[in-house]
């Protein structure tokens, strides 16, 4: 089947492909429309919402540990009036814990996963010069980032930043407040409204970008099967966001009516704020609320986690030799779990008064996504048998997101069942479980693109042994941080006591010094990405030269090109003559099979263009 919509003159990709006007900084670097350069912004972006995100986390942790104590720097920094003396209060917390959830989410791991990756690496593994709306992938970029700092700039409102935790429910999202400004269009809470509507449009720009360029601007010879899994992770998720974050936007919208306007679509009769009734119409459901964000929030959970195990999927198998095992099994499988996980998103709702039957039914499509899950990473693990293993630094990550991701996957299953959710709903177990899937998960295997792919991009190899210095200790503050969460949540801690659980001492004292161990953890977990961040500006101009453009002896499109790609990528017409994955092919002469050297070429015959 011809994969090929887009024609010769619409993308060429002939010799001249890279010929074009010079172009200044500020438009070749800030407002430029090459997908490359916008997956470094999404990339760098990202990375930097992630350390807010961390630092709001670190600041809890020491609420949590050391309750009353006054934070060195924090009144400093923060004032008086949310943190009294140095002492991290309620309010503080309760701020820190709904924007860590926000910004970690919705502008640290799904922008790096899906935005950054996948717009530097899809074009390229396709065989396309570009994203098929340039212009449209440059707005996503740009509304992504007036929502962040919009975010960023709600704390300092005069009522601070959202802090009804990540989720807004209403009432109390709509009505928290309420009565603190005489506008209220000026609340933190209100901006977080905002700027989500921001976000969402954004990756709604870039879902309908990604789905189309998959399906359209596949070069010549990339069939549905020859695309490699990283591809279909892609496009699985770009259909997740594109179905999935429009009620999400409909309920922020309506939630902005319902605090700005005066509607009631969440709002029942009856409501009290500040000691008085609402003046307000009454007869909405917050329930409804409830279900437009989390038939959203399910899905978003394979947002954050298919970018993830398909960067894995490229990795193992280049630095195994082996072909990816079920190449095609996978594929299937990320698209049942794709479908699945839109009918899963009410287990998260078992507290509501749910009937019996609605519950069950929503146990058993629970249970079954985990059926495709524990096939993926099947055959991950199953790829590294018998395999000849290179332990860079992109190898370690990849290994240890296998573990890391089952914890987080087998913890789930308890969550499936009412029975059990009853009692941990709300409690650190559930924390836990899913910080498993998305620290030493999702962020694992983003680190490990991030080596895997860095020669590519900036033409140098990142330092193997700073690599290893940031991984070790990283795999040990994981777990020392996220483990006892396990054991306090089947202990009753609650995961919204800014204290850690001191007001309630004479039935948590057995679990508290837990509290301590988790913080240092984290402290130490911040130290440990020193060596990552040095690494990242070190090596641009100190790191090993590569000799080639394919480094690592890799068989995918991405490797055909120069090294860092220019402006059209390729140099020549790329063409799709095999499979992706053809490593320690029996019978053939080298070790592996690029897919763009036609039969009987070896992979010594491409010219290499490194450096240029």
């Amino acid at each position: 089947m011809s994969a090929t919509a887009a024609t010769p003159d619409d993308l060429s990709h002939s010799d001249h492909a890279h010929e074009h006007p010079k172009q200044s900084f500020l438009w070749k670097y800030i407002f430029s429309t090459d997908h490359k350069i916008i997956g470094l912004q999404y990339g760098i972006t990202s990375l930097l919402f992630l350390l807010v995100g961390f630092f709001l986390m670190m600041v809890m942790r020491w609420s949590i540990a050391f309750p009353g104590k006054p934070l060195p720097l924090i009144g400093t920094i923060i004032g008086d009036n949310w943190a009294p003396g140095g002492v991290v209060s309620p309010d503080l917390y309760n701020m820190f814990g709904a924007m860590h959830g926000t910004i970690m989410v919705f502008l640290g791991v799904v922008p790096l996963g899906f935005a950054a990756f996948g717009n530097y690496v899809v074009p390229l593994q396709i065989g396309a010069v570009d994203m098929a709306f340039p212009k449209l992938n440059a707005w996503s970029f740009w509304l992504f980032l007036i929502g962040g700092v919009m975010m960023l700039a709600s704390f300092f409102m005069p009522t601070g930043s959202a802090q009804v935790g990540w989720t807004n429910y209403s009432p109390l999202a709509t009505t928290v407040q309420y009565l603190d400004v005489k506008n209220i269009f000026f609340t933190g809470q209100t901006q977080w409204l905002l700027s989500m509507i921001f976000i969402i449009s954004s990756s709604l720009l870039g879902a309908v970008n990604f789905v189309t360029t998959i399906l359209n601007v596949r070069c010549r010879g990339m069939t549905w099967m020859r695309m490699p899994f990283f591809v279909w992770a892609m496009l699985v998720t770009g259909f997740l966001l594109l179905l999935a974050f429009p009620p999400l936007e409909v309920a922020a919208i309506l939630q902005l009516f319902d605090r700005v306007f005066g509607s009631s679509f969440f709002l029942p009769t009856g409501l009290v704020e500040g000691g008085r009734h609402l003046d307000i119409a009454g007869g909405g459901s917050p329930l409804l609320y409830q279900h437009l964000f989390w038939f959203l929030g399910h899905p978003e959970v394979y947002v954050l986690i298919l970018p993830a195990i398909s960067i894995v999927a490229e990795i193992i198998p280049c630095h195994v030799r082996r072909p990816l095992w079920g190449h095609k099994t996978m594929i299937y499988a990320v698209l049942v779990l794709g479908f699945l996980s839109f009918i899963v998103w009410a287990h998260h709702m078992y507290l509501t008064g749910m009937g019996t039957v609605v519950s069950t039914f929503f146990q058993i499509t629970t249970v079954l996504i985990s059926v495709p899950s524990v096939i993926l990473l099947t055959c991950l693990m199953i790829t590294l048998w018998g395999g000849s293993i290179r332990f860079n630094s992109a190898m370690l990550f990849a290994c240890a997101f296998l573990p890391m991701f089952g914890i987080g996957g087998l913890t789930g299953l308890p969550l499936a069942f009412n029975m059990i959710d009853l009692y941990l709903h709300d409690t650190y177990y559930v924390i836990g479980h899913f910080h498993y899937v998305v620290a030493p998960g999702s962020l694992f295997a983003l680190f490990a693109g991030i080596y895997h792919w860095y020669p590519k991009m900036a033409g140098r190899f990142m330092n193997e042994t700073l690599g290893r210095i940031h991984f070790w200790p990283s795999l040990v503050f994981m777990n020392l941080l996220f483990g006892p969460m396990m054991i306090q949540g089947m202990a009753g801690f609650h995961r919204r006591w800014y204290d850690g659980g001191m007001a309630f001492e004479e039935t948590t004292k057995s679990f508290l010094w837990m509290n301590e161990l988790m913080s240092f953890a984290a402290w130490g977990l911040a130290l440990a990405q020193i060596p990552f961040i040095f690494n990242v500006f070190y090596s641009i101009k100190h790191g090993k030269k590569v000799t080639s453009d394919n480094p690592w002896q890799a068989t995918t499109m991405e490797w055909d090109t120069p090294t860092p790609p220019g402006h059209g990528n390729f140099l020549h017409e790329p063409v799709a003559y095999r499979q992706p994955y053809e490593y320690s092919v029996t019978g053939a002469e080298e070790d592996y099979q690029p897919q763009f050297l036609p039969d009987g070429a070896k992979p010594e015959d491409k010219l290499t263009h490194a450096g240029h």
